[in-house]
Order: structure tokens, then sequence, then C-alpha cells
């Protein structure tokens, strides 16, 4: 069987290079914000999204991560304003988590790791597929979101409670009627930087949004997301935990804010 990427000691991030050399790049993602480097760029637009909730299909365990699949066959939910070029289109959202509430995070701020990371990626539709925007500098961009802990969260419970259905690998079931935006911190202020995806293949591809003001879980919906098992069902359980990859050098690349 071939060598299959993962997040243990043998197949981890230090790992990934060897079967995908863009993890080497010099774009990758995520990295180490540190405020005090980043300079507030007043040509920086705001951002908006007009999501359609009856856009969003199923819910899967792809035993890395649990995502969401919206239907991208047209210009349904969109991203649209910040750093962007134009309007894109969502795809999905998935999230990265740590094997407890004091870490998780891929991109860190001023060395403080938060216990979850969103991430809601969208595509440039003026490259037709998906596929064909892998290839271009501004062909995904992505919107992160940090998770903290604090009070429990009624939005993302909605999505948490769909989780039953796919605690195994490989399961998949529909999840409909649900617009992503619900999610959002009320500040839309955000960092932004050009980075890569940060799980193989690990393409430099992404214009990165990263949303300033964290989304507030609680304790025991943070439980919940762990619960979730990497092993398929006839296999021994194997909880699915520490999904994320460590920060990566910024080399020259300069992060930008849309604040002050």
């Amino acid at each position: 069987m071939a060598k299959e990427w993962g997040y243990a000691s043998h197949n981890g991030p230090d790992h990934w290079h060897e079967l995908f050399p863009n993890a080497k790049g010099e774009n990758q993602s995520p990295v180490e914000l540190h405020t005090k480097d980043i300079r507030h760029d007043p040509s920086l637009q705001p951002w908006s999204v007009s999501y359609d909730g009856g856009s969003a299909k199923t819910v899967l365990n792809n035993g890395k991560t649990c995502r969401v699949v919206f239907d991208d066959t047209y210009d349904r939910s969109m991203l649209r304003g910040g750093p962007l070029p134009g309007p894109y289109r969502l795809r999905q959202f998935h999230l990265h988590w740590g094997s407890s509430d004091d870490h998780g995070s891929e991109h860190t701020v001023d060395g403080v790791k938060y216990a979850a990371e969103l991430h809601l990626v969208h595509w440039n539709p003026k490259y037709n597929t998906f596929k064909e925007a892998l290839k271009q500098r501004d062909g995904i961009a992505v919107i992160g979101i940090f998770l903290k802990i604090g009070r429990e969260n009624g939005e993302f419970q909605i999505f948490l409670d769909a989780l039953d259905k796919i605690k195994t690998k490989g399961k998949e079931a529909p999840f409909t009627k649900f617009d992503p935006s619900c999610l959002f911190p009320a500040c839309r202020d955000y960092w932004t930087y050009q980075g890569s995806f940060t799980t193989p293949p690990c393409e430099e591809c992404i214009v990165w949004l990263l949303l300033k003001e964290p989304m507030t879980v609680s304790s025991d919906q943070m439980a919940k997301l762990r619960s979730l098992l990497s092993s398929a069902e006839n296999e021994p359980p194997v909880p699915l935990v520490g999904n994320w990859r460590p920060p990566q050098p910024i080399n020259n690349r300069v992060v930008r804010a849309s604040f002050k």
C-alpha cells in the first residue's frame, strides 16, 4: 500500500515533503503571526459573503478532518472584497483541532495557540474548475477563523449534531440548509497573506483571510469534535485529534492587516 500522509510521527508534517515536494516551498501555510511586525494596509477593502444555505450538501469524515461540502457548480455561495481580485465560490469548510483545549489551531498569534481553526475554502471561478484554480496564485481564498473556549455556540452545535452520523472514516451524510456565515464573529477585521493549503499536496495558491476575532465554543463542544474517529467502522478505534500542521517559515512574505 502506498504510504499515506497523516499526522503521526511516521507520516506527519515533517515527512510530507518526501511525497509532496510543495511542502518545502517558499510560500507554505500556516505561519506565525507577530502582530508588532504586521502593517495596516489602508488599501485593503472590507470583505463580505452572500451564502445560500441551500447549497450545503453533505458532511464527511475522511479520516483527516470533518468537512461540509457545498454545491459550487454556479455562483451560489460567494465571497467578495477584502484583498481579492473578484468573487470566489464556497466549496467546503473543515476544521483542525488538538488533543486538548490548549492547542489545535494551525496559525498562531503572538505565540497564542487556539483550540481549533475553521477553514472556509473558496475558488476563483474565472479559472472554470477548482482543479484549474489550484494552479493559480489567486486561485483559492480561505477564510480562517480561530476557535477559543468560552460559552457554548448554538450555531456551531447544529454542525456538531451532524457528526453522530459520520463517526468513522469514510462516512458521509446529508447536511443541508446551513449557512456557515452564522459562525462568523461580529468583527470583520482580518490579516491577509499569500500561502498554501495546510494539507498535502500543499499547493501554493491561497489568498488567506485570517479573522482577528475568534469564534467562541465550549469545552464540551470541542470534546464532541474529538469524539470523531480516524479509523474505519471495522477497525480498532483511533481518535481523530491533532490534525494540525505547525507554522512554516514566512520567508519573504508580508502579512497585512485590514485594521489599525
